[in-house]
C-alpha cells in the first residue's frame, strides 16, 4: 500500500474541510393544511401526499381533570 511522501499539515487539512457545510433542509407548504413538511415526503399533521390521504393521523384525546 502506498503511503504519503510528508504530513499533511493542520492548515491543509482544514483548508480541505471548508468546503464540508451543512445544507438547509428543503421546506415545502403543504397543499392541503398549509403546514411545512418535507419535500417529497408526506404530510405528517394532515398525512396527505400528492392530494390523496396516504398516513391516517390519530388524534389525542387530552385527558379530563377530576
Amino acid at each position: 500500500m502506498a503511503l504519503p511522501k510528508r504530513k499533511h499539515s493542520a492548515a491543509r487539512g482544514r483548508k480541505r474541510r471548508t468546503h464540508w457545510k451543512i445544507k438547509a433542509t428543503t421546506l415545502a407548504a403543504c397543499p392541503q393544511c398549509k403546514e411545512l413538511k418535507l419535500a417529497h415526503r408526506a404530510c405528517l399533521v394532515c398525512g396527505y401526499y400528492d392530494g390523496r390521504q396516504v398516513i391516517e393521523i390519530k388524534v389525542k384525546e387530552k385527558k379530563k381533570k377530576k
